[in-house]
């Protein structure tokens, strides 16, 4: 296990306002009532930054997701800090207004020392402990509450803070390199650093893969095929199970929204 090698920041890209229209089950679609913004890749140990809000309770639907996040809750002017797991399945949720949601999705095979994923998994969030002056405790120490324009700077200090650190097996292995390691050290440091075993992640990433697949107009067929699901039945129970649409919803546009 390494830590990811110095390396700065890149550049924050402008936020992509996904107000209307469809979009990847990765980035998120938006819906009626909802705004999610997304910045893709805005630093070397984050895939994405993103903030959503409604205008009035919308219900969304949480997507299966293998990422380790921070997610930050702000209501009334107060924000509180969650730290999240992988999940393995659709869930239902409600997007109530006045509130704004926003977070980092870390790089596969990234982690926080002092809150291993596997505890997180499904919706056993962490809510860190905000202290009187509006600071954040994490890991004995004490943190400006971050928000959405300086998470990217946020998880890098964590990262040089030795916090969040970076295992490159689970990459390796999930790009089908070969590994200095026996397999069953392999599959050990793969669920400590993702918080599953590489099957449950195999799976949520063909299915994800296939949802996108689906949206796009891709056959049923052809998304079976290329995505390496038995039959049209085994993916519609997977894929109903894990995105919450059917594929026949998803090919007709029915909107997904992952938080």
């Amino acid at each position: 296990m390494v830590g990811a090698g110095p390396r700065a920041v890149r550049d924050r890209p402008a936020w992509h306002d996904r107000r209307t229209g469809a979009d990847d089950v990765n980035e998120g679609v938006c819906m009626v009532g909802l705004r999610l913004q997304v910045v893709p890749e805005p630093g070397v140990l984050v895939d994405r930054i993103w903030m959503a809000d409604c205008d009035d309770d919308t219900p969304v639907s949480a997507v299966a997701s293998y990422h380790t996040s921070i997610c930050c809750v702000r209501a009334g002017g107060v924000t509180t800090v969650y730290l999240r797991g992988p999940v393995t399945r659709a869930t239902p949720l409600v997007c109530p207004p006045g509130t704004e949601f926003f977070g980092a999705d870390f790089r596969t095979g990234a982690y926080l020392t002092v809150a291993p994923p596997a505890g997180l998994a499904d919706w056993n969030d962490i809510a860190l402990p905000t202290l009187p002056d509006g600071r954040i405790l994490l890991g004995g120490q004490t943190w400006e509450t971050p928000t959405p324009d300086n998470l990217d700077v946020f998880v890098d200090r964590l990262h040089r803070a030795g916090l969040l650190i970076f295992d490159p097996l689970v990459e390796d292995l999930r790009y089908g390199c070969t590994v200095p390691v026996s397999t069953r050290v392999a599959q050990a440091r793969f669920r400590r650093a993702a918080g599953l075993s590489r099957r449950a992640f195999d799976l949520i990433d063909r299915t994800r893969q296939a949802a996108d697949l689906l949206r796009a107009g891709s056959p049923i067929r052809e998304v079976v095929a290329r995505t390496g699901f038995y039959d049209q039945p085994q993916l519609t129970r997977v894929v109903r199970r894990l995105i919450g649409h059917t594929p026949g919803e998803l090919a007709r546009g029915d909107l997904v929204v992952t938080l």
